[in-house]
Order: C-alpha cells, then structure tokens, then sequence
C-alpha cells in the first residue's frame, strides 16, 4: 500500500516493476491519497493520514498478504504532522506483521539520487544543529547549497549564499559565490539507490571550465579553513568512507532485512492532522537542473500542458 506518495512521478523504473507484479503474481495495491494513474488498478483508500486508521475492505486484503507492504512517501513526512505519519505507518506495518525476520515491507520511497546514501552515513542535524527549513528561514549567516536548486530562497535574509553545483540553475542566480561543480556524468561517484543498494558509476565526459569534483572542492575548502580533510584522492575518501561505516563496503550488495531490528520498535509521533495527501513534485520534465537546461525537455513540459485530454487516433 502506498501512503502520499505517487511512484510512478517519483520512481517511474520501480513502478513499472510493480505494475508487472500487478499484471502476472496477483498483486493488489492500495492507496492513501490523490488519486492517479498509476498505469494498473488500485483500490483507494484515502485521501489523508485518518485512512491509516481505516482501511475499509482492503484492510482484509492487507491481513491476509504472505508479504504485506507499506510504501510512505517522502512528501508525506515534510507535512508538520510528518512525524505522526510515519508512526502511524510504522504501526500499521508491525500490526500487519509487515516487519519480520525474513521480510521487511515497510519504507520510504525517497525523490532524491542522493537521501538514502546521506541517511546512511548520518547526514542530519546534530544535537543544537538547524534542518533545512529552520536554516532556509533565515537561522544562518552563511549557507552552502550542494546543488540545491529546489529550495526556496526567498527567505534566507542577509545570509551570503555559496553555490556548488552546475549548470547555472536558481540556486545559482541567488548564490554571492559560485564554485563550479562536476555533474554526476563528469565524475565517478558513489550512490545508494532506493532499497539501500551501493552502486558506483564511471565518468562518461570530462569536467568542463573550471569545474572540479564535489570532493575536491570541499578537500579545498577546509584546507584554507584550517580544517583539512584526511584526503587527497577520491580513492582515499572512499577508503575512509568504508571504513567509518561499512554499509559502503558491500559494493552491488542490497541490506534486505539486515538491519531492519530497529523498525520493530514502534515511533513516537504527534498527533494527525486531518488534511489530505498532496504531492509537490511539480513538472515531471523539469525535476532537476540538468533537465530545466534541456531545450527537449522543455518541449515536453509544453506538449504536455496541451494535450491535456488524450486525443485517439482516427
């Protein structure tokens, strides 16, 4: 079951894997929230976070799954009630014994290449530390945006912004300082996808202009902070990454259950809120910066604006 969360927007590769589950091993889908098409059926369930507590008759469908799921979407969780959806979610999961030793059919289907693999290695705040919102308010005097573009600045004051990232896009026109970044085809990287697996990519094209790794940039930067990074090579910070959290050491190697003991200890969340699920993924052409500087990709945002209704050939 899939709570606020569109798959086919926000993970397209993974849905078409689920719609083929739909079409030949008799998977039945629910939904909580807007209604779409999700290109196979569905039964939905609900529009808000209140449905969690009420499933109707798919609740028996749920209770009688050998391996029931539980997908929340990341839009989902950025509501001020997020933290109560999630143990709500989190709940419904162990009541429909969806998180056991040798299944776990509870997660969050995440909008970014990169959150997973920065949950993975703690990139969140510390003790005292400000999130995202607090420091696009205005909470900081100097703001670094690692390819940020879809945030909001219009809030962030007098604080000097410095942009690392590529193609120009609106975190650049905000930003006091650019420092020119490779983009993810000018350089090997390191990525988690979805389900936790560690994948590693090739450079296809060399970096342009002056434009240097995200690493080095940041190598650079602490050296003339008086902090330097133990590090000179990308080799050597992939070395200091396995060894300070060994998840990245299992290259191609999904985790499945291994790990998943927390999830069987319930959240503690607020209470819900009664508004509906909405999805903010705006355009589907024009998700990322590389694809708002696509004059292709810009065509297809516009023939999709005018074939609103499906036009059947004669």
């Amino acid at each position: 079951m899939f709570v606020g969360v569109d798959p086919r927007f926000v993970a397209p590769v993974w849905n078409a894997r689920v719609r083929k589950a739909w079409l030949w091993n008799e998977l039945a889908v629910g939904v909580i929230g807007e209604r779409v098409d999700l290109t196979y059926e569905y039964t939905h369930v609900g529009t808000g976070p209140e449905a969690l507590k009420n499933l109707g008759g798919f609740g028996e469908t749920l209770r009688n799954a050998k391996r029931p799921m539980i997908i929340v979407g990341e839009d989902a969780l950025c509501r001020d009630d997020g933290a109560g959806v999630l143990a709500a979610a989190q709940g419904l999961a162990l009541e429909l014994g969806a998180v056991r030793d040798d299944w776990v059919g509870f997660g969050m289907l995440h909008s970014a290449a990169g959150r997973v693999g920065a949950l993975d290695v703690g990139f969140v705040p510390a003790d005292g530390g400000l999130d995202t919102k607090a420091m696009l308010a205005g909470g900081v005097s100097t703001l670094v945006l690692l390819g940020a573009d879809e945030v909001d600045l219009s809030q962030t004051g007098d604080a000097m912004i410095i942009y690392v990232g590529h193609h120009g896009d609106a975190g650049a026109a905000k930003a006091d300082i650019i420092l020119p970044c490779a983009a993810y085809t000018e350089m090997a990287a390191t990525y988690v996808n979805t389900e936790g697996r560690v994948q590693m990519t090739s450079r296809a094209v060399s970096p342009k202009g002056e434009a240097r790794e995200g690493w080095s940039i940041f190598r650079a930067l602490s050296d003339v902070l008086g902090k330097t990074l133990p590090y000179d090579t990308a080799d050597a910070l992939r070395a200091a990454l396995r060894e300070s959290h060994p998840v990245f050491a299992g290259l191609g190697y999904a985790p499945g259950v291994d790990g998943a003991e927390a999830l069987k200890t319930p959240f503690a969340g607020a209470a819900l809120s009664s508004g509906d699920f909405v999805s903010n993924g705006g355009d589907f052409y024009l998700t990322n910066a590389i694809a708002r500087a696509s004059k292709t990709m810009a065509e297809c945002s516009q023939l999709k604006e005018q074939l609103v209704t499906p036009v059947a050939a004669e």
